[in-house]
């Protein structure tokens, strides 16, 4: 397989990803500050600070007006985690592997893109409208996911196609955790209430699983252990390094050379470091700069991936 092929299928699934947990989380955040008096603490800054460039000052002029927030995260085109830009490059992507991909993940695409680009710059993100075009966008991902699922061949271009993902999913839940963890600052030892990490469990499509496998009032432990160590969960760092370190092994079956021996070791300690951190050391002091280090770690990674395989790097 060419480089700039492989280059391709593997940001094409992650921009999809990322496309899916932006709406995701919109959808998550919308709904819930629909009850304000339930959720009163409850903002679009997480969002904003995650999913946007914006200053401090920027996001304090945003993170309460809803309109303009979803107007930044969905079709701003100068910033480039919006839903808008994000589906192009996807598209691009797409468009330069047609014959590596299947016509329906290409349609779907293609699809995705234009409903996209249909949504005018003025849509009044309000009431009725804004939702039901939000579950739409959330459906168009969804369905990538299947469609992808079930059409492509178990081959190469398949195994960077999940590489992609799973390293990108990695990050965003991640880049996610840290953001609510770092609003009680990381203190797990005050206890807050399972409405705190709702939003979090519901942008993660976990919140469900959470209520089933967890019984104890610890619900500071019990979302972070469920977002890093859980094995059925799968948006945890566990399970989308395992997945990875599945895909990154059948890429490199018939090609392997000292580079590549290199990177699956490197992917190999950082699963380790996951599978064998005692849960119990994760504190205050330990906990941030313990995400801090995967999130390097995975960077770091996928750069190296980069300019192992891709014709760019």
């Amino acid at each position: 397989m060419l480089s700039r092929i492989a280059d391709s299928l593997f940001w094409l699934n992650r921009y999809m990803e990322r496309s899916d947990g932006l709406i995701r989380g919109i959808k998550t955040h919308y709904i819930l500050l629909l009850d304000k008096g339930v959720n009163q603490n409850l903002s679009w800054k997480p969002m904003l600070e995650i999913f946007t460039t914006c200053t401090d000052a920027e996001i304090e002029l945003l993170h309460d007006n809803t309109e303009t927030a979803l107007h930044k995260l969905l079709l701003d085109t100068t910033n480039y985690n919006s839903l808008k830009v994000m589906v192009t490059k996807a598209r691009e992507n797409a468009r330069g592997v047609q014959d590596h991909i299947t016509k329906e993940v290409w349609e779907h695409v293609n699809q995705m893109y234009h409903s996209v680009n249909a949504l005018s710059p003025d849509m009044q993100f309000k009431g009725f409208e804004a939702i039901a075009t939000i579950e739409a966008l959330e459906q168009n991902c969804v369905l990538y996911n299947g469609v992808a699922d079930t059409t492509m061949p178990r081959g190469l271009g398949w195994n960077f196609m999940n590489l992609g993902r799973y390293i990108e999913r990695s990050l965003l839940t991640i880049e996610m955790s840290n953001k609510y963890f770092e609003a009680i600052d990381f203190k797990l030892e005050e206890e807050k209430d399972i409405l705190q990490w709702r939003p979090l469990l519901l942008s993660l499509s976990g919140y469900e699983l959470h209520l089933k496998s967890y019984r104890s009032a610890s619900h500071n432990h019990n979302t972070l252990h469920q977002v890093l160590f859980n094995e059925n969960f799968t948006r945890s760092v566990s399970y989308t390094l395992k997945r990875m370190n599945k895909y990154f092994a059948q890429a490199i079956k018939k090609n392997s050379s000292p580079e590549t021996e290199t990177l699956s070791k490197r992917l190999g300690r950082l699963l380790c470091k996951i599978e064998f951190t005692d849960f119990d050391t994760l504190n205050e002091a330990t906990l941030q700069p313990f995400l801090k280090e995967i999130t390097k770690e995975l960077n770091e990674f996928s750069r190296l991936l980069a300019k192992e395989f891709f014709s760019y790097a």
